[in-house]
Parts: C-alpha cells; structure tokens; sequence
C-alpha cells in the first residue's frame, strides 16, 4: 500500500522528463537539407539533330578492357548532359555498369573540355560546350571484370560479349529511339562476331554497321569468339555458336533439327513473327560469366562447353533458348505498360512481370517439349519440382507473387539469408504454374478446342514483322482471355497473384489429371540439376541443400535443419562420426525413418565445430507428378507438336 503514492510520482514524472529531453533538444544545432542543383532534361519525342559515332576497340582481350570513343553531335553551347544507361531491359532493375567506367575525358577541337558528375545521379555528365562548336568527342575505358568477385565477366581468351550499353553514352533529353547511332567495332584479329544489326561491312578485324536507333543498339548486342560456327534454322533464324575451344563446336545434324523445330514451333504458336531475323547468339563456355538475356531480334544465352558433344547430358539445360526466343514476343513485342520506358534513366515498374516472366516461363516448358528439345518427363519433373517447393514456401503466407516483381529491385538478385521465408523473383516459376492452371481450365472446359495457345496467338500477335513495342496492362490481359473462354479471369489472376497466402499452386496440375506425390528417387530435373552442380537437394527432408564443397544452403525457413540451427555457410564434416558423403547421409536419413534415431552431424561454421541431432523421420523425399485420371492424358495434349498441323 505505502508505494503506491511512489509509483504515481514515477508516472507523473516520466511525461516532465520527457519534455525537458524535448525542449534540450531544441535547443541543439539544427539543420536544414542542402539540395545540390540537378536538372536532367526529361525525354522527348524528337529528333536528335545528327548521328552519334561510336568506335570500341575489343582488341584488349588480355586485360578485358574495351576502348570508347564517340563523337557526339550537338545542338548549342552551354550544358550537354550525357547519360550512362541505367535500367536496363530485361535485367528488371538499375543494373548499368557505371562502376567500371574510366578515363571519362570529353574534348572539342582537340581541347580538353570541364566536365562534372551530378552527384544526386552518378549516371550523369554535365558537359559544358563552348559557343561554335557542333560535335564533341568522348573518350573512356571500360573495365570489364577479370573475375567473378567484380562482376560478370565478358571477356575471355576466346570469347566476347560486348553489350553496348557498357561501353556508350547518350543525350538527355531525347526518347533513344530518336537518337541515330553508327558503330564500329575491332574485334581481335582472326576472331568473328554476330549481331542483330543491319548493314554490316566487314573490312579485316573491324565490323561497321549502318546507323540505327539508340534503342536498337542497346537492344542488339554482339557475341563474338576465336572459335565460331552458325547455322540457319529457317524462317530467317539463325543459330550462331562460339565457344571455349573449336571441338565444342561439333553439332550433329539430328541436334541442329531440333533447334530448328524450336523455331518452327514458336512460329505455330505465335503465328506471325515480330522480327525480319533473329539471331541466336549461344556461348558454350566454363569462362565467360552465364547469361540468359532476351532482346528482340536476338537473345545472348550460355551453355556448358559439351552442349552439343554430351547432348544427353544437357537436357536439363535446353529450356534456355526457347525462353529467350519466347521473349521477342512476350516482353518485347508486346511489353508491359509501365516497362516500357523512353530513355534508360526513367525507372522501370515490373508489376506484370508474372505476365513478361511468368508465361514465358511456361511456354519455355511446352515449347521445348513440343519440339523435342526436352521430354515429357523432364517438362512434367520441372513442374514437380516447382510446386513441391512453393507447397513447402512459408513467405507465401505474407508475400504476394506481385510483390516479388519487385524483388530485382530490392535485392538486387543476391543470395539471401532464408529465402524461402523472405522469396525471391518468384514471378518466373509460380507464374508458370498459374498460367499453367488457366492453360488446363480453358482445356478442360472446352474439351480441348480452346486453350492458352490461342490467347498467345491473338494477345502476342499483331502485323507480320512489326519489331516495335504494343504496350498492355492488367485488363488487357482480362479483355484477351475472356475472348478466348469466358471466366472470371481478373479474379482469377488477383486471387493467385496479388494476393498473398493462397493454396500451393497445384491447380493446372490436378485439372491435367495429375497429383504431387514424394519418393525415395529423384524426378528426372531434380537429378539432372543435382548432377551438374554436383549438389544434393534435400529441401523436402532435411530441409537444405548441401553443394559441391559440402556447405549447406537453402536452409527451409522452420524445416528440421533450421530447428537445428544450421543456416547458410554450414559445413557438413561428419555423418554418425564418419567423415561426410552423401551415400552416408542418405543411410542416416533411412535409419531415422524408424521414428525415434535422429540424423546426427557433425557441422563446423566460422571454425566452430559442433555435434547436431536432427529430428527427422520422414526418409527421402524428392517430388513427382502422377496420374489420378483414367481420362485423356491432358499433358499429352499440351505437349503435342503443332508445326505439323
């Protein structure tokens, strides 16, 4: 009783104090923002008055350093802005390489010429322009990577990917695809290169091309290699290979056949081409940095050196192509709205990316199936494995697909800590399950006389060549799929893609007459994947993955590794107190089935060693789809070949 009188002074005075700590922090130094200047004219849709020339020489392959000049016409004197691209199509995000640039020193007449950075926007050059003069000359270095720990290395003894927005700069003020530009390019003697671009004239090692578009440019990269071979796969596609060593250039004739029927079965689907050549740019390299990025006359991939010489090794491999080929209609052709940008500083918005990303990455499935580049079983393990994770995924509850459209954005494609509680660039793999569940509602409903196929046809197509850019938004996509099966459609869509904690999106698959199941044995993709990275998978049991040096990884948010405490980084030293192997880990996992033996490690992290008991019982598990319809088989009908309809 007598500290109750206490405690009400106590409240009473905490509220005094509280002010007193106001009124002395007004009394402290305070003060206002500085705001630097920063005016950057925005884009117009006007001409650009003459054409930018630029020269790289590609010939530093020792030292992977790229030599830019560029004479830059300009309209008066005063300030010239000039801008290093930024947002970069088909990377999602500001990804422009403007660390590696070096030795920026603008000139006119031979004079040396002031130049600042503006500080609030590190991709942009003020110049300032004497009076008198109608062109000034740009000259800098690009330093591309040498190794992996810098960046993404595209530079090696016999291969390179020269991507123009690394090594070019732009007026500001102007929509790019107003803004001519005429390159040449000195490639290292004896060495070829291929490119989407048009008026080539070769004279020894330098390639010169007629004026085009800024926009065209940046959208036309050029692979380049010692060791170089194409071949044409009609329709005016062409397939153009370099590689690491000339013996990795020996396709078969059987291998070629079926990219050709890759492009003949996007032609069937797509009906018409936005293109009046497309060409394939492939690298079959250990040493250049891996790439898979879509533009719409070409497409930059890589591929292990054995892709043709160990080609039943590689199937897991060949859905590279036709997702990238898939793109120059979904993507580029029609693009969505607010991914459409006049310059390459206006920020870009993914926020139908499940669309762009996520239906390409079911056509990638159904066309590599359809034309053979890979099996049903590999197609239908790819799913398996899919739904299996996103059926296993906690940041689903919280997380909306949408959402992690803008996930380039945020995490700029870093590993993460537990991704499968935080999620990553889903958009890609559950939108391929989603537009897999329209795909088999719009079948089913229609006993096969309808299905995505026609929605791709009618939304993707447009007039014959037209290789420009047919913006849309969501009830675009509403409007086309109505026309094709009356539904529900924009809630079907908000429901599995804008609204997080859905069911696992197993959909598509159960109205193919198909269900998940666990086994003790790999699918088909989970084992060709785990081979090549010399990795093993156990998400669905222990809950992580164990790579090639024996660290653990993709710790499964609440899985039995994690309630163990082991997070990324872990090495796994020793199974029941022998050294590590995964045929001991999987005699462990066996063991525990009984019920009551736990699977006992010995890990070690930041050179701590410790014993772990996890508490695990539910043996091998691995993903598979299996049949649950004595009906038709409704993959068998989506797999089918259509070029010879």
């Amino acid at each position: 009783m007598k500290k109750a009188p206490f405690v009400a002074v106590a409240l009473l005075a905490a509220p005094l104090a509280l002010v007193s700590a106001t009124y002395a922090q007004d009394a402290n130094s305070r003060p206002q923002p500085a705001v630097s200047p920063h005016a950057i004219p925005l884009p117009a849709d006007r001409p650009y008055p003459g054409t930018i020339g630029l020269k790289v020489d590609a010939t530093d392959v020792a030292r992977g350093i790229f030599r830019v000049r560029q004479t830059i016409p300009v309209a008066k004197s005063g300030k010239l802005t000039l801008l290093y691209p930024k947002w970069l199509p088909g990377k999602h995000a500001p990804r422009g390489a403007i660390a590696e640039v070096a030795g920026f020193r603008p000139s006119a007449g031979g004079k040396a010429l002031a130049w600042t950075r503006q500080p609030t926007d590190v991709y942009a050059f003020d110049i300032d322009v004497p009076e008198g003069v109608k062109s000034i000359e740009l000259a800098f270095d690009f330093l591309s990577p040498t190794r992996t720990s810098e960046g993404r290395v595209v530079v090696t003894p016999s291969i390179i990917n020269l991507q123009w927005e690394q090594v070019s700069l732009y007026p500001a003020g102007y929509f790019t695809r107003n803004i001519p530009v005429q390159l040449d390019v000195t490639l290292p003697e004896g060495w070829t290169g291929a490119a989407a671009l048009d008026g080539l004239k070769v004279s020894g090692n330098r390639y010169s091309y007629a004026p085009t578009s800024y926009e065209t440019l940046i959208d036309s990269p050029m692979f380049a290699g010692r060791y170089f071979r194409k071949w044409k796969l009609g329709h005016n596609v062409t397939l153009n290979v370099v590689a690491d060593e000339a013996q990795y250039l020996e396709a078969s004739p059987d291998q070629i056949a079926t990219h050709a029927a890759l492009v003949s079965e996007a032609l069937a689907l797509f009906g018409i081409r936005h293109f009046d050549r497309y060409e394939f740019l492939l690298a079959l390299t250990d040493e250049l940095g891996g790439i898979g990025l879509e533009h719409h006359r070409s497409s930059e991939n890589s591929s292990k050196p054995d892709y043709f010489t160990k080609w039943s090794d590689g199937e897991v491999l060949r859905g590279l192509l036709p997702h990238e080929f898939t793109h120059s209609w979904n993507g580029k052709y029609r693009r969505p709205a607010k991914l459409w940008t006049p310059d390459y500083r206006t920020p870009m918005e993914g926020n139908l990316l499940w669309v762009y990303e996520g239906q390409t990455s079911f056509w990638d499935i159904v066309l590599a199936a359809r034309s053979g580049m890979q099996s049903k079983d590999m197609a239908l393990a790819q799913w398996a494995t899919t739904a299996a994770n996103y059926s296993a995924m906690p940041g689903r509850s919280w997380r909306s697909v949408e959402d992690t459209t803008l996930d380039p954005v945020i995490a700029a494609r870093k590993p993460k800590p537990f991704a499968s509680w935080s999620r990553g660039e889903d958009y890609y793999n559950e939108g391929s399950l989603v537009w897999l569940d329209a795909d088999m509602l719009i079948r089913t409903a229609t006993n096969n006389k309808k299905s995505l196929d026609d929605f791709a046809k009618s939304f993707f197509g447009g007039r014959e060549g037209d290789w420009g850019e047919v913006t849309y938004e969501f009830d675009d996509v509403v409007r086309a799929l109505n026309a094709i099966h009356p539904h529900d459609w924009a809630t079907f869509l908000r429901q599995r893609l804008q609204t997080p904690g859905q069911p696992a999106p197993a959909g598509g698959i159960e109205r193919a007459g198909y269900k998940l199941v666990w086994r003790d044995t790999p699918n088909a993709y989970d084992k060709a994947r785990m081979a090549m990275s010399k990795s093993y998978d156990l998400t669905h049991s222990l809950g992580l993955t164990i790579d090639k040096d024996d660290i653990a990884g993709g710790i499964l948010w609440d899985g039995p590794a994690f309630r163990a405490d082991i997070v990324n980084g872990t090495k796994i030293v020793a199974v029941d107190g022998v050294a590590y192997s995964r045929e001991r880990l999987e005699t462990a996992i066996k063991a525990a089935a009984d019920g009551k033996t736990p699977v006992r490690l010995l890990v070690e992290r930041g050179g701590r060693y410790r014993d772990v008991s996890i508490d695990y019982h539910g043996g091998l598990r691995w993903p598979w789809l299996e049949r649950t319809s004595t009906g038709p088989d409704w993959f068998d009908r989506l797999f089918a070949a259509k070029r010879s309809l």
